[in-house]
C-alpha cells in the first residue's frame, strides 16, 4: 500500500478511524489506483476533503496504521482533528481560495434565503401584472402595511450584507469577528451616501469627502456589497494578529483594538473600498456583458458547466457575484443553478424507476426528490456519478434548459431554493417562462435517461456499468424473484444469528445518510436508530474494535462454516469528533464477550444537541467472505436489543 500510494515522500500527515485510513498526500496523481483496487484486503479508497481515504475495516486499521507509521522515517501520525487542519491548507492558492469563500458564507445561507424568499414574496405582493395591471397591494391596500414589513425584513440582510461577512470572515481569517463586524458597521454608517446611490451621486456631483491627509476622501457607505468587505476583513485580522504578537499583557488588551480599528479604517476608506466597488463592479458586469453578449450560447455552456462546477465546490463564490447582479436587474445565476438541479434530480428519478438493486432504488428516488427541491448533492454524489451517464445526461439537459433561460432572458432578485420553487425567487413577469424551462428540462433529463437506461438493461441486464457480470447479476434477481432454492434453505437452517445491539427503529442500510456505509462499501447490514442509550454485543465472541471515543466497537465470532464474522457497530457519523464526551465505554479491544453484554452507553440527547446523528450502521465488514447477510425482520421495524434481527449465511454451493 505505501508504494502504491506514491511511498513515504508523497504522505504529508496520515490518521485513522474505525475503519479508514485518512492521509493528506502531496500528489494524488503518484497514486497508482489499479494496485490498491486489487488488494484484496482492502475494501476501496475515495479522496474527500482534501484527504485520500483507503477502507481496510475494523481492528485491521489499527495495526495497518501503527506498521505505516513505523514504516516511515518521519513523523506522519497526526489526530483526525489535526488532519482536517493539515488538508484545508492543502491544494493551490485557487482552491484554498474557494474554500475560504465557502468558510465565509456558508454560514450565512440560511439568513441569506430567508431574506431572498422574502424578497421573493414582497414581489409577488407589488409586482405589476402578475395579477392584473395592478399589484395585489394596489388591489388590496389593506395589506400595505405586511407588505411594508416584509419588505423591511427581507432588505435588512442585504443592506446590512457587510456586517454579517466581516464577522464571518474576520474570524475565517484568524481575527476578532466582532471587531470584523465593527469596521463592517462603520461600512454602511447613515451618514454616509447610500452604497446604491454612490454612481449617481458622483455622477450628479454632490458626493461629499472629508480631508485626510490633503486626501479627498469619498463619504461613501457600501451597503450590499461584498468584496470590499472580504479583503478589509483579511487585513484586519492580519494587523491584529501582528499587535497581539508584539503587544503583550494590558497593552495588548487596550492599544490592539484601538489601532487594529484605526488602521484598518484609514485604508478602507481611502484606498482599500474604493478600489474593491470599481472590481466588483467590473466583476459583475463582465460576467453580465459576456451572458448576454453570448446570448444563448452563453446560456448553452454555462448551463453544461454547471454541475461540474458544483462538484468542485467552485459554486459557492457565486453569491457575492449574484448580489451585485441584483442591482443591474437580476441574476441569471440562480435560474441556471435551477435548471442544473431540476436535470440531475430528473436523471436520478428515471434511475429509480430503472433500478432492480433496491438500495440504489431507495437512494435514486431521495436523492433525485431532493435535487428537484434544490438539494442537489446526494444526487449528484450518492447516484449519477457512480453511474456517470445519468450525470452526462443531466449536465447536458441542464444546458439546454438553461439556453431556454437566456433565450427567454429569465432572471432572479433573489436568492432561495434552486430547483423547481425556485420560481419565487425570479422576476415577476419571469415566472411563466421560468415554468416553461423548468419542465422543459426535467422532461428532456428524465425522457433521455429512462430510454438510455432501457436500452443498457436490454444490452447488458443492469444499469450499472461497473456490475462485474451483469448477467449473473440479472439471474440472481430472477432467482430471488422466485423465491428461495434448496441450497439456500439449507443455507437459511445454518445462518448466524445476530441480535441487535440496540432497541430502536431499525431500516435498509441505503437509508443513512453516510455514503460509505449506505453504499455498502463497509459491509453489509442494518441501520438503527436508537431509542435507549446502550449498546450491547450482537454475537458472542472476541471485542476486535473498541475506540477510547466509545463510538465504535466490531465483535468477532465464527459463522457455521467456522470462518470469521466480523460485525461492525458504529454509532452516530463523525461522532469521533466528539473525543468521547457522552460515550461511557464498556468494554475494551481483546475482552471476550457474550451477545446481550453492555459495550457501551452514551447520551441520545446530549449527542444530537452537539449536531450529530445517532444514527448506528450494525454491518459485517467482511460480508465479501462471509455467507449473504440478510434482515430476520420486515424493514422498517422496531427492534429490541437482545433479539435476532440478522442473519449470517454460510457460503453454499453453486449447482452446476
Amino acid at each position: 500500500m505505501l508504494k502504491a500510494i506514491g511511498g513515504e515522500e508523497n504522505i504529508v500527515a496520515a490518521a485513522h478511524c474505525a475503519t479508514r485510513l485518512r492521509m493528506v498526500l502531496k500528489d494524488t496523481k503518484n497514486v497508482d489506483q489499479a494496485a490498491l483496487d486489487n488488494d484484496p484486503d482492502l475494501k476501496g479508497t475515495f479522496e474527500t476533503g482534501g484527504m485520500y481515504q483507503i477502507i481496510v475495516g475494523p481492528g485491521d486499521v489499527n495495526n495497518v496504521f501503527k506498521e505505516l507509521d513505523g514504516m516511515t522515517s518521519k513523523n506522519i501520525a497526526v489526530t483526525t482533528e489535526e488532519l482536517k487542519d493539515v488538508a484545508a491548507q492543502s491544494g493551490n492558492w485557487f482552491t484554498r481560495a474557494i474554500k475560504a469563500l465557502a468558510d465565509i458564507f456558508v454560514p450565512l445561507i440560511p439568513i441569506l434565503v430567508g431574506g431572498g424568499l422574502l424578497m421573493a414574496l414582497n414581489n409577488v405582493l407589488t409586482a405589476q401584472d402578475l395579477f392584473g395591471p395592478q399589484s395585489l397591494v394596489e388591489k388590496y391596500p389593506n395589506i400595505t402595511g405586511v407588505s411594508e414589513l416584509i419588505n423591511l425584513l427581507s432588505s435588512a440582510p442585504f443592506a446590512f450584507l457587510p456586517i454579517l461577512v466581516g464577522f464571518t470572515a474576520t474570524k475565517r481569517f484568524g481575527g476578532n469577528e466582532f471587531l470584523g463586524a465593527g469596521i463592517a458597521m462603520a461600512m454602511v454608517m447613515p451618514s454616509l451616501v447610500n452604497g446604491y446611490n454612490v454612481a449617481e451621486t458622483i455622477a450628479n456631483g454632490q458626493m461629499t469627502y472629508w480631508d485626510i491627509f490633503g486626501l479627498n476622501v469619498a463619504q461613501a457607505g457600501y451597503q450590499g456589497s461584498v468584496l470590499p468587505i472580504l479583503l478589509v476583513s483579511w487585513i484586519l485580522a492580519t494587523i491584529e494578529k501582528f499587535f497581539h504578537k508584539h503587544l503583550k499583557g494590558t497593552v495588548d488588551f487596550l492599544v490592539t483594538p484601538v489601532l487594529t480599528l484605526l488602521i484598518t479604517g484609514f485604508l478602507t476608506f481611502i484606498a482599500v473600498g474604493p478600489v474593491m466597488r470599481t472590481l466588483g463592479d467590473w466583476l459583475a458586469n463582465g460576467l453580465a456583458n459576456l451572458y448576454d453578449f453570448g446570448g444563448p450560447v452563453g446560456g448553452f455552456v454555462f448551463g453544461l458547466i454547471y454541475s461540474p462546477i458544483v462538484i468542485t465546490g467552485l459554486h459557492q463564490s457565486f453569491p457575492p457575484i449574484e448580489t451585485m447582479l441584483w442591482n443591474q436587474g437580476g441574476s441569471f445565476i440562480f435560474a441556471t443553478a435551477s435548471m442544473a438541479n431540476i436535470a440531475q434530480g430528473a436523471v436520478a428519478l428515471a434511475v429509480f424507476f430503472l433500478a432492480k438493486n433496491e438500495k440504489l432504488k431507495g437512494l435514486a428516488g431521495a436523492s433525485g426528490m431532493s435535487a428537484v427541491f434544490g438539494i442537489t448533492e446526494p444526487a449528484i454524489f450518492g447516484v449519477n456519478l457512480r453511474l456517470r451517464w445519468p450525470f452526462y445526461i443531466g449536465i447536458v439537459s441542464a444546458a439546454i434548459g438553461s439556453t431556454l433561460i437566456a433565450i427567454f432572458d429569465v432572471k432572479a432578485v433573489a436568492l432561495g431554493a434552486a430547483g423547481f420553487i425556485g420560481f419565487v425567487s425570479m422576476r415577476a413577469n419571469d415566472i411563466g417562462q421560468f415554468f416553461i424551462c423548468a419542465f422543459t428540462t426535467f422532461i428532456i433529463a428524465f425522457v433521455a435517461a429512462f430510454i438510455y437506461g432501457r436500452t443498457l438493461v436490454a444490452k447488458n441486464g443492469t444499469i450499472d456499468p461497473d456490475a462485474e457480470d451483469p448477467a449473473a447479476e440479472a439471474a440472481a434477481a430472477a432467482a430471488a424473484a422466485e423465491g428461495p432454492s434448496a441450497s439456500d434453505a439449507q443455507a437459511a437452517e445454518d445462518a448466524l444469528q445476530v441480535v441487535a445491539p440496540l432497541t430502536g427503529n431499525a431500516a435498509a442500510l441505503a437509508s443513512v445518510s453516510d455514503p460509505m456505509f449506505a453504499q455498502g462499501k463497509l459491509g453489509a447490514g442494518i441501520a438503527i436508530t436508537p431509542t435507549e442509550g446502550k449498546l450491547v454485543a450482537p454475537v458472542s465472541g472476541k471485542v476486535v474494535v473498541a475506540f477510547p471515543s466509545g463510538h465504535a466497537f466490531a465483535v468477532r465470532t465464527q459463522g457455521a462454516d467456522g470462518k470469521n464474522v466480523d460485525v461492525l457497530m458504529h454509532i452516530g457519523f463523525d461522532t469521533v469528533n466528539l473525543k468521547g464526551q457522552h460515550f461511557t465505554p464498556k468494554a475494551q479491544q481483546g475482552d471476550e464477550v457474550k451477545a446481550g453484554d453492555v459495550l457501551c452507553e452514551f447520551d441520545i440527547d446530549a449527542i444530537k444537541a452537539a449536531g450529530y446523528e445517532v444514527t448506528t450502521p450494525v454491518v459485517v465488514s467482511n460480508s465479501k467472505r462471509t455467507g449473504p447477510v440478510l434482515p430476520a425482520v420486515s424493514l422498517p421495524t422496531a427492534v429490541t436489543a437482545g433479539e435476532v434481527f440478522m442473519t449470517v449465511d454460510p457460503k453454499v454451493a453453486v449447482d452446476a
